[in-house]
């Protein structure tokens, strides 16, 4: 499905990712960990180009997508539920969901309202007036109405009270049985491993461990060292 070989990704002098390879196949969901700081999101927005990496190769479905415009991006099957949900806070979540809204997607309106049923009674309220939850499913919502492919999620649990968290883990583990492949940033290790068929771990821009999530709960060293936590 896409494919990350060696990229280089920097802001402005200050050089993140270093020569980083991942992938992630059809219908996989993949969970991309690290401490904060490691690399992340700055994965997430190189694959988006929000910021391009400056070397290196990044390959959907066999084609180059480097140096092609975020909405071009977009428009391939490639979808960001970014940290900050960068919802449109003076226009009402009707009004966020219809500009997000794709002709041929299998998702539409009436079919993210039913994973996301209380954001129904909210319909006419402004993005500001969504509490935390609520602005996260409806970031996750319009991300699915425009059809895609691929679906970038960066931290979605950040922030959430426990029971909108299982709501939102819960509509995951629903688009994984529709085989929608995902790459997931988690800071919660323990909620990522048990929604991921692979996992990676980076610090400092570096892939440091790939494999499954069993054997990463086995590598004591590697879970301590990079992700503060004696086990997962």
């Amino acid at each position: 499905m896409i494919e990350l070989r060696k990229i280089n990704t920097f802001y402005g002098l200050g050089h993140i990712l270093h020569d980083l390879s991942l992938s992630v196949a059809e219908g996989e969901v993949v969970a991309l960990l690290g401490r904060n700081g490691a690399g992340k999101t700055t994965t997430l927005r190189s694959i988006t180009g929000l910021t391009p990496p400056r070397t290196g190769e990044i390959s959907y479905k066999g084609h180059s997508i480097v140096g092609l415009g975020a909405h071009r991006i977009s428009r391939l099957g490639i979808a960001l539920v970014p940290e900050t949900r960068d919802i449109f806070s003076f226009l009402t979540a009707m009004e966020n969901l219809s500009i997000a809204r794709r002709r041929g997607s299998r998702w539409q309106i009436d079919t993210v309202l039913e994973r996301f049923p209380s954001l129904k009674e909210r319909l006419n309220n402004k993005g500001r007036q969504l509490s935390g939850g609520e602005q996260q499913m409806l970031a996750i919502a319009r991300a699915l109405l425009t059809g895609p492919e691929l679906l970038l999620l960066d931290e979605p649990s950040q922030g959430l009270a426990p029971l909108v968290v299982s709501a939102v883990m819960s509509t995951i583990r629903e688009l994984k049985k529709e085989r929608v492949s995902m790459l997931l940033v988690e800071q919660n290790a323990e909620l990522a491993l048990q929604l991921a068929d692979r996992v990676y771990v980076i610090d400092h821009g570096t892939v440091v461990f790939e494999g499954t999530p069993e054997r990463l709960r086995a590598d004591r060293q590697v879970t301590t060292t990079y992700l503060g936590v004696g086990s997962c």
